[in-house]
């Protein structure tokens, strides 16, 4: 249900109430003094309880309305998460919503766009999170009360607006840079008891193998894929018709398999190749192979370098016999490395499937909005490598074991715990580079404050009256 329905919905149902009120009190009648009696009615009605209103507009930020749900919506979901408020939540929540809305009209008046497979790639993961966090899929499924589906429909919209701010802040920051004399004089001025923790942090190496995914499961899915396209071609059925009921792209199979206009440097390669070279809207694409699937694609539109398309995406699975015997290898590769053979840096850049690692001996990086390491602090790593990494000694390597990686594929790992250093108060002469982060995100955080400040100013604001007794972080929003 888009937000202009639901507001829309919220005004019929308080027109409704209202209605029943009047004639609750026998105030409609076809006498001479119908209108009378109608007006003494709207004077005696008694304002509407909070609690008896389902639905209602409590802010306006711009031309955006914050609904009463999307603040309970938010509510819900941090108390799954175990997320606790530093304030009063009925006025934390909806300020946050607000500043989010204006990030995003910032982004949508600069162009900045993402992608729909780095919107699926952040729902996978957040859903496998939640899964390796409560043990199972189907205890996930019966805690939130929703299918796996509904989990990734429902956060598409989440992750997208979320994924759009991260970037607009990390634009409007992208040129703060301290000194190292700015850094010490800083951190100088701070008594001790201010001087920050730094935590475990730990460098991890990686080799991945794919499980091999059976010929028969290939041909299935594009056998499937080709009865699509004969099905669209005879117009048994159309592409939109197919994509929302089989397409396995949570973001974009419930729009019809729909992707709205994109760049090419934004798609996944293959996608793009066949994609940009489509030029009639009626037929359907060649099947494609991309690191998520296999597609068909169908052209909506072409825009100079940007295209509107349509896809089905389908994802072989991969079979129990497939991941034992991937186990298996990777636990003779350990095995060698154990017995000095080769080492993990010679395997992981020539036996490891793991792009992101293998051409820097395997050793994983940290990418956060702001910069780049191969630190990581426990809670920054997979939950199935910290799981693994968090018991081994420093050159170690572990047993074979399975994760989801940031693709959302199955794939079978090792991992050499390279480095540890543990908690402890950070030292000019050892932690600078932690130091530093620390005085660039005060900078930051300074920069982002008084931008979203300037921005109130310039934004046409309305709050729901009971809001006005809030605490609020930033400046402006009551005038």
């Amino acid at each position: 249900m888009t937000k202009t329905t639901r507001i829309r919905l919220y005004i019929l149902s308080l027109l409704t109430v209202v209605g029943l009120a009047s004639m609750a009190k026998g105030q409609i009648s076809n006498d001479d003094g119908a209108a009378a009696a109608d007006s003494a009615a709207v004077d005696s009605i008694q304002p509407i309880p909070e609690s008896a209103i389902v639905d209602e507009v409590i802010w306006v930020v711009g031309d955006e309305a914050i609904l009463k749900s999307d603040v309970e919506a938010m509510r819900l979901q941090a108390a799954q998460e175990g997320t606790k408020w530093n304030g009063d939540p009925d006025c934390i929540i909806p300020e946050q919503i607000a500043v989010q809305k204006l990030y995003l009209h910032q982004a949508a008046i600069d162009s900045i766009e993402v992608s729909q497979s780095e919107i699926t790639q952040m729902v996978d993961q957040q859903i496998n999170g939640w899964i390796q966090m409560i043990g199972s899929k189907e205890k996930l499924e019966e805690y939130k009360k929703q299918t796996v589906t509904q989990m990734r429909n429902e956060l598409n919209d989440v992750v997208r607006d979320r994924m759009m701010a991260q970037k607009m802040q990390k634009q409007l920051v992208e040129d703060i840079s301290v000194t190292p004399a700015e850094v010490r004089r800083y951190f100088s001025n701070l008594p001790d008891d201010s001087i920050p923790y730094v935590p475990t942090e730990v460098e991890v190496q990686i080799i991945t193998q794919t499980p091999k995914i059976e010929q028969e499961e290939i041909n299935r899915v594009k056998e499937t894929l080709r009865e699509f396209t004969d099905r669209i071609t005879k117009g048994e059925s159309s592409f939109t018709t197919l994509a929302r009921l089989y397409s396995e792209d949570p973001g974009t199979a419930r729009q019809g398999g729909e992707l709205d206009y994109t760049g090419r440097g934004m798609l996944d390669p293959a996608f793009a190749n066949v994609a940009f070279n489509l030029t009639d809207p009626k037929k359907v694409s060649k099947i494609v192979e991309s690191e998520f699937g296999y597609h068909i694609i169908q052209l909506i539109d072409k825009r100079g370098d940007k295209i509107k398309c349509r896809h089905i995406l389908l994802k072989p699975q991969v079979s129990d016999e497939a991941v034992t015997a991937c186990l298996a290898r990777l636990d003779s590769i350990r095995t060698d490395i154990t017995n000095a053979k080769f080492s993990f840096e010679d395997a992981a850049s020539f036996i490891s499937d793991d792009k992101d690692t293998r051409n820097n001996k395997g050793l994983m990086s940290n990418a956060t909005e702001m910069s780049r390491t191969s630190k990581f602090r426990m809670q920054d790593l997979p939950s199935e490598i910290a799981i693994v990494v968090d018991t081994m000694q420093i050159g170690q390597v572990s047993a074979p074991f399975t994760l989801i990686n940031n693709r959302g594929k199955q794939v079978c790992a090792i991992v050499k715990l390279k480095n540890r250093v543990d908690g402890h108060k950070a030292k000019i002469t050892e932690d600078f580079q932690v130091m530093k982060e620390v005085v660039e995100d005060k900078r930051r955080q300074e920069k982002l404050h008084k931008w979203v400040v300037d921005k109130i100013k310039a934004t046409y604001v309305r709050i729901n009256p009971r809001y006005r007794d809030c605490k609020f972080e930033y400046d402006g929003w009551i005038r």
